[in-house]
């Protein structure tokens, strides 16, 4: 993605989700802070905070790579507990103080990727990242944390074209999906064909191949985030790779993650 205007846009519909969860949590009361949510030992709060801190390593990775690799040989250092710690870290503060660090970061980082030369890249945990793409990834893992705070404060948020990028997301990390889980990704394509919230049809992959995902947008973006159980779409899948993808698809790095459990029905 070169074009600076086409980058921008990425940029300000990052910005547009973080406020729409900013205005969830910000008018849910103290006490909404300390509900579950659907991740197993995570409060709204945790939720918040683990936003908070990837934002913030994120800043790190774009501005100061010396910085990040430290935090990096942190993370190498405990794989299975520096997410939590990060999230552990954060809750703990008073939610107005939590609030305003969250906010602190979503700034720094916007007013960061914009600045980045066209063409740049920079660290992470995985390859390196250009501006368009860690946009994309902070705005998948920001709607992804807020359907769990959704779901925790009983809010059904209205499905907006910024799911354009987790779908896209959700369909290129498809062959990661298999290696995380030890599995060699099928060569044969997969055309996915989703319904966007106005009615538009977003189209991935070859239009001849055999292999096909049809549905909403909604529900793909919920599944390959893993916040619904396969059972629990209208997707439908032809081919037998087609529908062993969806049971396994994720479009967050890291290992496996265990999903949500069946709810008993089609949403």
């Amino acid at each position: 993605m070169s074009d600076p205007g086409a980058v921008h846009a990425v940029i300000a519909d990052l910005s547009a989700e973080g406020e729409e969860l900013d205005r969830i949590v910000a008018g849910s009361g103290h006490e909404g802070w300390a509900l579950d949510t659907p991740a197993a030992g995570w409060t709204v709060a945790h939720q918040i905070a683990h936003l908070a801190w990837t934002d913030r390593a994120a800043l790190l990775a774009v501005t100061d790579a010396d910085a990040f690799a430290v935090e990096v040989e942190k993370a190498l250092a405990a794989p299975d507990r520096f997410v939590d710690e990060g999230a552990e870290e954060g809750a703990a503060l008073p939610p107005a103080e939590l609030l305003a660090r969250w906010r602190d970061g979503r700034e720094r980082l916007r007013e960061a990727l914009l600045g980045v030369a066209p063409g740049g890249r920079f660290p992470w945990y995985g390859p390196p990242m250009s501006a368009p793409a860690m946009a994309t990834a902070r705005l998948m893992e920001t709607w992804a944390h807020g359907q769990d705070v959704a779901d925790a404060l009983g809010v059904v948020r209205t499905p907006t074209a910024r799911l354009r990028h987790v779908a896209w997301i959700g369909h290129r990390a498809r062959g990661y999906a298999y290696l995380a889980r030890g599995e060699q990704p099928p060569a044969e394509p997969v055309r996915v064909e989703l319904v966007a919230p106005d009615g538009e049809v977003w189209a991935y992959g070859p239009g001849d191949a055999a292999q096909r995902v049809t549905g909403t947008a909604l529900d793909f973006c919920l599944l390959v985030t893993q916040r619904v159980h396969r059972d629990d779409t209208g997707l439908r899948a032809e081919g037998a790779d087609a529908e062993h993808w969806l049971r396994i698809a994720q479009a967050f790095a890291g290992p496996a993650g265990a999903g949500r459990a069946p709810r008993g029905g089609a949403r």
